[in-house]
């Protein structure tokens, strides 16, 4: 019989790591941590997770807050319509006088930004149900162990690994259990450099065997991801800058930006396009250069610093205490956001 859950469950109640919200049962605290976990390390969630509970303690507190607050406070982590799933969801709960989580699959997958593991994630550890968990970890590990040649990207293949957790599952002891994935996958059975000396599944597994660690899980090739060429524009009049809100859908959506174009004019294109449009300026400066990376497109970001002689009109102008205080820039624009900060514009 394999026993790889009784493997994966005493390694991990040896070696399992303090973190601060597996203190708790409570499911609105463990949903916050996995929904920050999602794409973000978790030595930069811990900081965040203490921060936002304490500011929002409760489903109600989330469901009330300001969203440009909310944002605020999400600001670093990125994936913004993250945060704004949960406010919906936390919203739809406290309409219906509900202070938790629901705790079954069907009413979990009905709310926003809550899919199949998250939904697994918050039964299983909150609620120690033996319910499926399956993300990258969990492919890496058990595509290692078992050998499984299907490429992830494939349905079929999600419900090849489900039909497998729920084979291995335990008689107890779930919440342990789906962590216990998340902890291997950080600190053993890693994407790269694999410590499988010191694995708890090496003597059965396929992989190590085989030596072909780096074979699994499989992959299809990822798409290019497509290259935008972007001016960004730091428009100063007096102490105060330039910011604009984007749409509220699509990449960044609702947060706030500098100004900017899909473009590659320089200098001399700017302040003639400037003094086409009858607009008083002093200087426009070359501030250099940025890369940001999204999941589907590349920014290459050219940044000019325009001295306006008078504030123009559809912009917020706001101070830097108000940018570092109130206002939430991506960090696709955090480059130029450090200059101004520190002075250098």
């Amino acid at each position: 019989m394999d026993n790889i859950a009784d493997l994966l469950i005493n390694w991990y109640q040896k070696n399992k790591r303090d973190l601060p919200w597996r203190k708790t049962n409570n499911s609105y605290y463990i949903w916050i941590s996995e929904i920050m976990l999602q794409q973000t390390r978790v030595e930069t969630v811990k900081e965040y997770y203490k921060k936002f509970i304490n500011r929002l303690p409760t489903l109600k507190d989330l469901a009330n807050i300001n969203e440009d607050e909310l944002l605020k406070l999400w600001e670093g982590l990125g994936y913004y319509s993250r945060v704004k799933n949960m406010q919906k969801t936390a919203i739809i709960l406290t309409n219906q006088e509900k202070e938790q989580l629901p705790d079954t699959e069907k009413e979990l997958l009905s709310l926003p930004g809550i899919g199949k593991y998250t939904a697994g994630a918050i039964l299983s550890i909150a609620y120690n149900k033996p319910c499926v968990a399956i993300d990258g970890n969990v492919y890496r590990i058990l595509g290692r162990y078992y050998g499984i040649e299907d490429s992830i990207s494939k349905n079929s293949t999600y419900q090849k690994y489900e039909a497998i957790i729920k084979s291995i599952l335990p008689l107890n002891k779930y919440s342990d259990f789906t962590q216990s994935f998340m902890d291997l996958g950080s600190a053993i059975c890693t994407p790269n450099s694999p410590k499988c000396v010191i694995c708890p599944l090496n003597q059965q597994c396929f992989a190590k065997r085989e030596n072909r660690q780096k074979e699994f899980p499989v992959k299809e090739k990822k798409k290019e991801k497509k290259i935008e060429e972007r001016n960004v524009y730091i428009l100063r009049y007096k102490d105060k800058i330039a910011i604009q809100k984007r749409n509220n859908q699509g990449l960044l959506a609702s947060l706030y930006e500098f100004p900017n174009e899909e473009n590659t004019c320089i200098e001399t294109d700017i302040e003639n396009k400037l003094i086409e449009k009858q607009i008083n300026y002093y200087s426009v400066k070359n501030i250099g250069k940025s890369k940001h990376i999204f999941s589907h497109v590349i920014w290459y970001m050219q940044g000019y610093a325009i001295f306006l002689k008078k504030p123009l009109k559809n912009y917020c102008w706001v101070t830097k205490e108000e940018i570092i205080n109130k206002y939430t820039l991506p960090s696709a624009f955090s480059y130029f956001t450090n200059l101004l900060l520190q002075n250098k514009i």
